[in-house]
């Protein structure tokens, strides 16, 4: 064998011991990357621990006045309202037409047993589920006759069901099926902007 043979054997042996290197390392990084994803994922809750009643975080950050959103907890709905101004002033005008105004009835969090029922006024947090036979009701958030529920009318939500009417705090119309306010869940604020459902904060 020439030696010109011999050090192109050589090289070529040399070039596939790289080959075959490289190869081994990239496989070695792709089977890490691969068993990494389940146990990443492992780490969110899973849709049955929210089922179970996992809190729920919610970004207040591009929630505006006047502005709702719904959210999923333990299977049921929960409305966050970012309150006007107005809004929140229409609260004392109505007392005398709800049946619970000072949230007397022990269906809600303590930090939620006042006119406005929430920790920080201008957000409203409620299951949206009616206390009446657990219908979904509308929101009329609109004053008077723009959510075609009367002139004297100053906002809330509306059970089309059975005729059940709550105003902007969740409290319960009189004469109305429905007997008790709107359920508070348990909840609480971990910055300005950032809202955990299902979780509160311990004395």
């Amino acid at each position: 064998m020439t030696k010109t043979k011999e050090k192109f054997m050589d090289e070529e042996t040399t070039r596939r011991r790289r080959i075959l290197v490289i190869g081994t390392g990239a496989a070695g990084v792709l089977a890490g990357l691969g068993a990494s994803v389940p146990f990443i994922s492992s780490m969110a809750p899973s849709a049955k621990a929210r089922a179970a009643g996992a809190p729920v975080e919610v970004e207040l950050t591009g929630l505006e006045p006047g502005m709702m959103i719904t959210v999923e907890w333990r299977g049921k709905p929960v409305w966050v309202l970012h309150r006007t101004p107005s809004m929140l002033a229409s609260l004392p005008e109505i007392i005398s037409k709800v049946q619970d105004p000072s949230s007397q009835v022990p269906m809600q969090p303590k930090y939620a047993m006042n006119e406005h029922r929430s920790i920080k006024a201008k957000y409203l947090v409620l299951v949206g589920i009616c206390t009446h036979l657990g219908c979904s009701p509308s929101q009329k958030l609109e004053i008077g006759g723009a959510a075609g529920m009367g002139d004297d009318w100053k906002g809330g939500f509306f059970c089309p069901c059975h005729g059940s009417k709550f105003d902007l705090a969740g409290r319960v119309y009189k004469g109305v099926p429905a007997p008790v306010n709107l359920e508070v869940p348990p909840h609480m604020y971990l910055s300005e902007d950032s809202l955990l459902i299902g979780e509160e904060k311990k004395a």
